[in-house]
């Protein structure tokens, strides 16, 4: 290969040429598999020398082995002015491990109110079990946190936009009003990954994905990652190797094989989004699109002025209608399948009722939510096939 050039090169080619050092590859196109446990030394003298130097070194394979390490350092190149990534078998385990990293028994945590329901009960749950208070905030409080942070305060947990309502929070903002009180902040980033929303390059500490998600692609691998900025990753790298976390090597290497068509992935998710979500505002029977690249989704003017673009999953607020009338709607459904989690390849569409898992904010909806995957089939089936999914939600009793 010949030498790079000073240019800066587009999404497209990162994903691709990311974390593919030839020491990992041994000249293969795509790092091997490799499984170990036991790692064997020369001499004793090798072995004792790895004792203070075990990142991306043999050391024990619950340490790693290069198929992990070849998709954690992918992963850091993706954050621009990121130190290092750390994978774990979920992304609840990851964000579990970059709390915990920071927090201790007497802290207290600002969680956004929109955040995903694993996340409450981690904070609500292990957390407060270990003496760590949680105060949930509004998620378009902006730079009003300030107001939030108190003595006892040691980290803020953002998620944006919120992954079942799509408030987009003022991170910038966030981050700001923190690093003035020595607050460290996370970031759940799994709806943009770094390639629309480059966390590290905005201030926040640690980033966290659930690969699980659009890093694999082909919801086939429970995966998770935090990628943290210089000063963090010491921290959180010896939270984890406490914690015994390890990622499998089979798993990472389908999240690096999913990774490298991300890029394009998230191209088709974006365009196919949106084209149902305009085609969705236009429909009598809902009352409400909930998709951050439109303009009267909460947040809107922040997604326009720090994201590059937005991906496939989204909500839409029916007008009036039961519960009953909604699960006609998605029953009747061809297409989308009816499950958890999103990122792949596939539609899916989910009934969510966020008003269960919040604290401090009230939601005023219209009628029944329903949450869209929307996956990398041709849009006008997909469009056809809710088409007839609204008049079963308009033909059912209330």
């Amino acid at each position: 290969m010949s030498e790079p050039t000073d240019r800066p090169i587009d999404d497209a080619t990162r994903v691709v040429s990311a974390g593919r050092r030839k020491e990992w590859t041994g000249g293969v196109v795509n790092p091997p598999v490799w499984r170990a446990s036991t790692i064997l030394y020369d001499s004793v003298a090798e072995l004792r020398g790895r004792l203070s130097d075990t990142h991306h070194k043999w050391f024990y394979g619950r340490r790693g082995t290069p198929t992990q390490w070849s998709l954690a350092d992918a992963l850091t190149e993706l954050e621009p002015g990121a130190e290092g990534t750390f994978l774990y078998c979920s992304g609840v385990a990851a964000l579990a491990a970059a709390l915990l990293s920071v927090l201790s028994p007497g802290d207290e945590l600002l969680l956004v109110d929109s955040a995903y329901d694993p996340t409450r009960s981690l904070a609500t749950g292990l957390l407060k079990r270990m003496g760590i208070t949680t105060r949930f905030y509004d998620p378009l409080i902006g730079a009003g946190i300030a107001d939030l942070i108190g003595d006892k305060t040691r980290a803020i947990l953002m998620e944006s936009p919120g992954s079942l309502t799509f408030e987009v929070q003022d991170v910038p903002a966030i981050v700001a009003a923190a690093k003035a009180r020595g607050v460290t902040t996370l970031l759940d980033n799994t709806w943009a990954t770094p390639l629309l929303f480059p966390a590290i390059a905005h201030g926040v500490d640690l980033t966290v994905l659930a690969c699980t998600k659009y890093v694999v692609g082909h919801s086939d691998v429970m995966l998770g990652s935090v990628t943290a900025a210089p000063g963090h990753f010491a921290r959180l790298r010896d939270t984890s190797f406490q914690l015994g976390q390890v990622a499998s090597p089979d798993d990472c290497w389908l999240a690096a094989r999913g990774l490298r068509t991300m890029a394009m992935r998230l191209k088709q998710h974006e365009a196919s989004a949106l084209k149902i979500a305009r085609w969705l505002k236009r429909q009598p029977q809902v009352a409400r699109v909930l998709h951050p690249a439109l303009p009267d989704c909460p947040g809107h003017d922040v997604f326009v002025r720090d994201f590059n673009g937005s991906s496939g999953l989204f909500s839409f607020v029916l007008n009036g209608g039961s519960d009953a009338a909604r699960s006609a709607l998605i029953d009747g459904l061809d297409l989308f399948g009816i499950g958890y989690s999103w990122g792949g390849f596939e539609s899916l569409a989910l009934p969510v009722d966020p008003q269960r898992y919040r604290s401090v904010t009230e939601r005023d909806d219209a009628g029944p939510m329903v949450r869209l995957q929307i996956g990398l089939e041709d849009t006008d089936d997909l469009i056809a096939d809710l088409a007839a999914g609204l008049a079963r939600f308009a033909a059912t009793p209330t």
